[in-house]
């Protein structure tokens, strides 16, 4: 078949969580067979939605979503559910066919080298690591071998590595894919169109290039709009001047003033919408604890993985206020755990100084309770705040309005 081929449209498509939460507004758009795009828009636009209107796990409220007859599509999540953190590896991806696939070891074995890891069949998901879970993630959809490939943001939690590996294989890939990511370097290396998803308009621009041509005809595009609003602007306010003289004349000069008015607000409408600025979380500065002062952390020694076995590492390392410490490993090091035994209390070789509170923000979000709302998971821990200063703290991060009240 011809790589010309459209093998997905979206035709008018409107979404959204009730009338209170649109997402999509008459949504047009079409991707070819073998064509590699990237998928881009504020958080909270919409673009995991697209993916999901895709793979048929929502429908559209109106218009329609249209594949090629037999098109097979996979998509990588971005995080490993809880109840398949138990599975084993090869049940983890037995888990990704609808039906038993009894040769399975080889294809695992296969697609755990286009990732870059090595496991057991046997051994447990919970068990590796949160970069090695991401890779885990993006190799469950690869086996399925999809004819349209959807990736959510592949290069979270992965290292320098990990990010090489997957960049080569999106380069080499045959097939069609499309990615969610906000890693320009990572994307301009394989993309070959954007889907860009405006958050105020709630429509989908599809521009052709990589994303620097696409912020190259974004800010000409600007220019353009600001340049003509300009002009429009200055002619308007010389007829509104001219308007208001002939206003004033009485008689004849009236109608003149009343054609004159007409074709200010002719102008006035030929105005174009300047694209706004996309909303960005507001800078913010953690707080530092009160009345400390001296070592509040001493590491002595710590454990990292080597050969699949755990070694132990002297060190001689200490933290005072308003230090920072980065660390850095490749995945399944032991990073991850490294730092719960710190939040934790229970790592060996290490300190931390007596009353010093402990804030600990987990790769795999494992910490929160999806049953909660929003609001419960910032008030259960938001001590002494007022609930004013909760939802100034959750709007800081685009959170506000109903989303307060979503699990």
């Amino acid at each position: 078949m011809s790589n010309q081929e459209v093998i997905l449209r979206f035709n008018e498509v409107s979404f959204g969580h009730g009338h209170q939460k649109p997402i999509l507004n008459e949504v047009d758009f079409s991707v070819r067979r073998g064509s590699k795009m990237t998928l881009m828009g504020q958080n909270g636009a919409g673009k995991s939605t697209i993916f999901q209107l895709i793979t048929g796990a929502l429908s559209p409220d109106s218009g329609a979503v249209h594949l090629d007859s037999g098109l097979t599509v996979a998509a990588a999540k971005q995080v490993i559910p809880r109840v398949e953190s138990q599975f084993t590896l090869r049940e983890f991806f037995q888990n990704c066919f609808k039906e038993k696939v009894y040769d399975i070891d080889p294809k695992i074995d296969e697609v755990l080298k286009v990732v870059n890891l090595s496991a057991d069949h046997d051994r447990l998901i919970k068990a590796f690591s949160g970069g090695q879970q991401a890779r885990l993630l993006l190799a469950s959809a690869i086996i399925q071998n999809p004819d349209l490939l959807l990736l959510d943001e592949p290069t979270n939690n992965l290292d320098k590595e990990g990010i090489a590996h997957l960049t080569q294989f999106l380069v080499d890939y045959q097939k069609t894919c499309i990615v969610i990511s906000h890693d320009a370097d990572f994307l301009n290396t394989f993309t070959q169109g954007v889907l860009y998803l405006d958050v105020f308009t709630r429509q989908v621009e599809q521009y052709t290039g990589n994303y620097f041509d696409l912020l190259k005809e974004i800010t000409a595009r600007i220019e353009r709009e600001n340049r003509k609003n300009a002009q429009l602007q200055k002619r308007i306010s010389a007829n509104k001047e001219k308007m208001n003289y002939f206003a004033n004349k009485g008689g004849k000069m009236r109608l003149v003033a009343k054609k004159m008015r007409s074709k200010a607000e002719e102008m006035e409408e030929a105005k174009v919408d300047v694209r706004k600025e996309d909303k960005t979380i507001r800078h913010f500065a953690i707080p530092c604890q009160q009345d400390i002062g001296g070592e509040i952390l001493k590491i002595t020694s710590f454990s990292v993985m080597e050969k699949h076995r755990s070694v132990k590492k002297a060190a001689s390392i200490s933290l005072r206020k308003k230090e920072r410490l980065l660390l850095v490993g490749p995945n399944g090091i032991g990073k991850t755990t490294l730092l719960e035994a710190l939040a934790s209390g229970k790592a060996k070789g290490a300190k931390i100084a007596p009353d010093i509170q402990v804030g600990y923000y987990r790769q795999d979000f494992s910490t929160l309770n999806f049953e909660d709302t929003v609001w419960q998971s910032l008030s259960s821990v938001a001590e002494g705040l007022s609930e004013e200063s909760v939802r100034s703290l959750a709007a800081g991060f685009l959170i506000t309005g109903d989303l307060m009240y979503s699990k």
